[in-house]
Parts: structure tokens; sequence; C-alpha cells
């Protein structure tokens, strides 16, 4: 399994600490400590993927996302650290007392991201206790829906970041804002080489097919949220009972005995598969669902006409 990392920004690591403390810095303490955070976290995936092989996927994706998440956030930290030394280090002549504020203003936002972070690295533990793959009849369906959402948005601002970053006129300050995000100097190098068409940083499709599959993820989830509020409903007509079974979010068909060929027919064609488990006839809860049931009555009607 490739262990994925990114780059911490070690000379920033420094001036925080000598920012800060008396003793000196440890070259590559700050890499090693990040790394050493990243690694027990995939070390959790190895776990998964020997136990809950369908989760594989999801799980070293989550890592990576982790990985990257925590690079940001240590350089984040390290940049602000650096930003107004300690009194005890500068001493209290001409202290600057509203750039301290800032920082310890900027802390607090740190903090939080630190927390999500600790929790962030909780949910990948919590996939060893999960036993089915993603799907929408999940009991957990809508939240991972929600993470999906959240990593297609965070993926979306990533881009335009990198964008922005490899625009500027000052490179360097565009190359030091790519190394605070964690790319190293090779995906940098990538970013500013023109693609055939002359384009550097993400071309405006990718932001662009990015931002279809997030409206697409909004879409589902509002359609889920809608179905889960509404609960299970049950409806029947002259051929069969008709539940919209939200708990595992399927449009289900209940026939008085084995229906005939014909009527089989028509229910296969219509995108119903016959559940032993359930003892129906069942799709996919959604609007083309809906829809393909009233193609099945109108269908059932002319059989019945022609019988």
């Amino acid at each position: 399994m490739e262990r994925l990392f990114f780059t911490i920004n070690e000379l920033t690591a420094r001036a925080a600490k000598e920012a800060n403390s008396m003793s000196g810095y440890v070259a590559g303490s700050a890499t090693s400590e990040y790394q050493n955070m990243v690694n027990r976290v995939y070390d959790t995936v190895e776990k998964i993927k020997e136990k809950k092989p369908n989760l594989a996927e999801k799980a070293q994706h989550m890592a990576e996302r982790y990985s990257r998440k925590l690079a940001e956030y240590f350089n984040a930290y390290y940049r602000n650290e650096a930003s107004c030394p300690s009194i005890l280090i500068s001493g209290a002549g001409n202290f600057p007392v509203r750039k301290k504020e800032k920082q310890n203003s900027r802390r607090e936002t740190l903090m939080n991201d630190w927390k999500y972070l600790e929790n962030y690295a909780t949910k990948i533990e919590h996939l060893l206790t999960m036993e089915q793959p993603i799907l929408s009849g999940d009991a957990q369906a809508i939240e991972l829906l929600e993470e999906k959402l959240e990593n297609l948005k965070e993926h979306q601002e990533r881009m335009k970041a990198v964008n922005k970053a490899v625009k500027l006129k000052d490179t360097a300050k565009g190359d030091e804002q790519l190394k605070d995000m964690g790319y190293s100097d090779d995906q940098i190098k990538n970013f500013r080489e023109p693609d055939f068409c002359g384009r550097i940083g993400y071309p405006s499709y990718a932001l662009q097919n990015n931002n279809a599959n997030i409206k697409r993820i909004e879409s589902r989830l509002n359609s889920l949220r809608a179905a889960k509020e509404k609960g299970n409903q049950e409806a029947e007509n002259k051929f069969c009972k008709v539940v919209e079974n939200a708990d595992i979010m399927r449009l289900q068909l209940f026939f008085e005995g084995k229906p005939e060929d014909k009527v089989r027919d028509i229910l296969k064609g219509n995108g119903f598969k016959w559940s032993p488990k359930n003892g129906c006839w069942q799709r996919q809860l959604t609007a083309n669902a809906k829809y393909a049931l009233s193609r099945v009555i109108k269908e059932l009607e002319k059989l019945e006409e022609t019988a």
C-alpha cells in the first residue's frame, strides 16, 4: 500500500521554534512528527484492508485526505507561530502587541482545525465497525455523502488556490504558498508546466467537472434527506401493495402470489428485481423509480384489457 505524504516547510518550522524557544531546532523534526501521525492512520488502513476489504478504497482515500489536511495544518501552525516572537525571546521593548493579538486569534482557529483532524482520524478507525459498502440504503448513507460532498468542495477550493498561486507575478511567493499547501518541488514544477493548450495549474474543465459532481451529490443528498424525513409510505392499487421503504431506500411492490410471466416481464422491463429477502419486487427509491411504477401500472392495465 502506497503511503502518501506531503511537504512540511522545514524553514518555517525552524523559524517558529526560534521565535518561541531558547532551545535549538532539530532539523527534520517537524516532518518526522507529521509523518509519524500519518503513519499511525495508515496502520489503521492496513487493518481495514485485512478485515473490511470492501471499505479499503474508502479508507485509503480518507487517509490521503488526512495526510494532506494535516500537512496544511502544520504549515499554517508554524507560519503563525513564526509571525510574532514570544516576549521572552524579543524582550518587552517595542513589543508588537497588536501582532501578538492577531497571532493569538489565529491560534484559536488553528485549534479548531486540530480538533477536526483528531475527529477525522477517529472516523477512519470507525470504518472497522462498518458492515456494508456505501449505498443509499446504508444507515450511514447521509453521513458518507456529506463527507464526499465536503471532499469535493475542499478539492474545488484547493484547485482555485493552486491556480491563484501559480498565476502570481511573484513566482517565489506563489511557490511558497504551494509549499504551505503541502506540495513538493516536483508537484509545483508540474503545476507550472504548460499543457498542450498552454494552460498551467488546473484547467477550467477540471473545476467545471468537479462542480458538476458537487451539484450531483447535493441533489442526491437532498432527495435522500427528504425521503428519510418523510418515512415509509404505503399505498395499494388493484395489482399490488406499493411501499416506499425509506429505511433501505427501495420502492417495493408486493403481489399476492407469484405474478404470471407477462407481469414479471413488465416488472423486469421497468427495472424492478425480485428480492427473496424482502419477498417483493423492488428497485432503488428515486424519482425515476416512481415514474417507472406509473408505467408498470399502465402496462398492467393494458394487459388486463387484452386478457
